[in-house]
């Protein structure tokens, strides 16, 4: 094959050369720190032209980051965070949540293809013994959008989460680490699936989606983003050299390359799930963005590793679950030679 061909997570993408010369060009001067500066200030308001509203755009340079930190602006320690089972949150943050929070708990709730459905948050919230002083108190719904499983909610669905998120007085966080390849599955306006739907804050994704490593944490409430401020700091995410954190989301949203970079991923996965059916191999959810699960045999793991492709294998079994993750910079040939591998 030539190369080795990373389906593990659009983690292991490159940065995209529009984004190497975005900071090459950033680098041609001195700038004040701390966000104060130009290419800073550009930035954020490229967001409130994309998102059509005033608002207040952080950039930080980690997903953990941006989640954990909106969160415990919207959550005090004796809160709870209701959140999907398998969200990264609960999953892939080694407890971060719970330490910027200093003790707020996840409340874990189940539902197919990684969403939560209106139904199960209302149950949960009528038996969370809300000014019961002996329990945690609810205080903030965390949805993901793209989901682990791959699957996007709607803005419909959105809007009837945060109905009854209102209903119990619960602010609203959006895990968007793939907000761009939802909206690229959408073809709707970034209003639309967020503050329009009910969304208070937004962790706006860039480092799988062709960026260096830079997430942007939006607040659509902006009093709440008086006090992420300080909350930034104190977590020690206020880069002195801020200004190379924001070059890469302004060169991401300038002249839609986010969407462009998104749309491939997108594409990708689509043309992986067509040739999976065609072997006839499971589709274990909905193939929405960029991640699909499937299951393979042992030979055809062995023989897809042993010819340079990397991916997760989710389980064990004769047939086991293998996840695998298109990025912007996965080609037509990359897939085309997996599925011809594992043929």
């Amino acid at each position: 094959m030539g190369r080795e061909i990373n389906f593990a997570s659009d983690n292991a993408a490159p940065a995209h050369p529009a984004i190497m010369e975005a900071l090459q060009q950033e680098n041609n001067g001195p700038a004040m720190g701390y966000g104060n500066d130009a290419t800073t200030q550009r930035m954020e308001d490229r967001f409130k032209d994309l998102f059509d509203c005033e608002l207040r755009a952080f950039p930080v340079a980690t997903g953990t980051a941006a989640n954990v930190l909106a969160l415990a602006t919207l959550t005090p320690p004796f809160g709870s965070i209701y959140c999907h089972k398998n969200s990264h949150i609960q999953e892939d943050e080694c407890g971060a949540p719970e330490f910027y929070t200093h003790g707020a708990k996840l409340a874990l709730l189940d539902g197919e293809d990684g969403k939560i459905s209106p139904e199960d948050l209302k149950l949960a919230l009528l038996q969370s013994g809300r000014g019961v002083v002996h329990h945690v108190q609810p205080a903030a719904l965390s949805l993901t959008q793209v989901t682990e499983g791959g699957t996007i909610y709607t803005a419909d669905e959105i809007s009837s989460l945060t109905a009854v998120a209102r209903e119990f007085d619960l602010s609203v966080h959006m895990d968007g680490a793939r907000f761009a390849n939802a909206i690229a599955a959408l073809s709707c306006r970034a209003a639309d699936i967020t503050w329009k739907a009910g969304v208070d804050v937004l962790s706006f994704g860039g480092t799988k989606n062709g960026a260096m490593s830079v997430e942007a944490v939006v607040f659509f409430d902006l009093e709440k983003a008086a006090e992420f401020e300080f909350r930034r700091k104190r977590g020690a995410h206020l880069f002195s050299k801020s200004r190379y954190l924001s070059a890469q989301l302004d060169r991401l949203i300038e002249n839609d390359l986010w969407i462009d970079l998104a749309s491939n991923a997108n594409q990708m996965a689509a043309r992986m799930a067509t040739g999976l059916q065609r072997a006839g191999r499971p589709l274990l959810h909905p193939v929405q963005a960029n991640i699909l699960f499937t299951r393979l045999d042992e030979k055809s793991i062995g023989k897809a590793k042993d010819a340079g492709f990397l991916f997760y294998v989710m389980g064990e079994g004769d047939e086991a679950p293998v996840r695998l993750v298109t990025s912007w910079n996965t080609t037509e040939t990359d897939v085309d030679q997996f599925l011809s591998c594992i043929g």
